[in-house]
């Protein structure tokens, strides 16, 4: 079952596994991150775009009855974000697709999934010399599709008022807000996450409603590591569960 360079890990405590190769894709924190902070329907229909080994629908298979699909433009991705849904026997519940997520619309149609997540690319192509091998750069640099795409993408398959969540870079906060209200996506919630108290924070969640008017939230920061180095205790809650607690 297992490719070269792949290995299956624990996918925290969530009692699921994973298929992970180091050469392509590990999941990091802003995956775990999204997964919680998403807000998810207890049925219908859900999307993760840019779903990559597919570690976010397997995370919302604890949140949800929903039917939870991915779609990811890599095929060596999408093979290993497959052979993970059979490894933990959830083929019922998450279906992965491989193919662009700008095409998708034209199969399904417009406006049929409740809530849409995604963990796009994070660095726009400026004609810096990309330093990494193909499939990380794909992951990482808006090479198949820009930010402005990825949120045209889900205008079309959201349903009025279905949820997008993302998670993005807080430098792109400003852009992130004027192309989701450009799209008819309004910022709802804004979460931003700080590896330390007092530092610059470096991921940022938001939450926007397809046709939402405008009110948003700033929600308190997300502190990663204590002065301790050790992660607060809420990131062990999210990591591990409410009854993880520091020795």
């Amino acid at each position: 079952m297992l490719k070269d360079s792949e290995r299956v890990d624990d996918l925290l405590t969530h009692n699921l596994r994973i298929i992970q190769s180091d050469e392509v894709f590990s999941f990091s924190m802003d995956a775990v991150l999204l997964a919680r902070f998403a807000s998810i329907p207890p049925k219908g229909r859900v999307l993760d775009l840019c779903t990559g080994n597919g570690v976010v629908p397997l995370l919302l298979t604890s949140r949800t009855k929903a039917s939870i699909e991915g779609i990811e433009i890599q095929p060596r991705l999408a093979d290993m974000a497959r052979r993970s849904v059979a490894l933990n026997g959830l083929e019922e519940s998450v279906v992965i697709r491989e193919g662009d997520l700008r095409e998708l619309y034209k199969e399904t149609g417009h406006g049929i999934y409740d809530a849409i997540t995604v963990n796009p690319p994070y660095m726009p192509m400026n004609g810096s010399d990309i330093k990494l091998n193909e499939h990380q750069a794909i992951a990482r640099h808006e090479i198949h599709c820009t930010l402005e795409e990825v949120l045209q993408a889900c205008t079309r398959l959201v349903r009025t008022g279905g949820k997008v969540n993302m998670v993005h870079r807080p430098q792109r906060l400003g852009e992130l807000m004027t192309l989701m209200r450009e799209n008819r996506l309004e910022p709802k919630r804004i979460r931003f996450v700080h590896s330390r108290a007092g530092s610059e924070a470096n991921m940022v969640l938001i939450e926007a409603l397809r046709d939402g008017k405008p009110d948003v939230r700033i929600l308190p920061p997300l502190i990663v590591y204590n002065e301790h180095n050790e992660y607060c205790q809420e990131l062990l809650d999210i990591y591990y569960g409410s009854k993880k607690k520091r020795n």
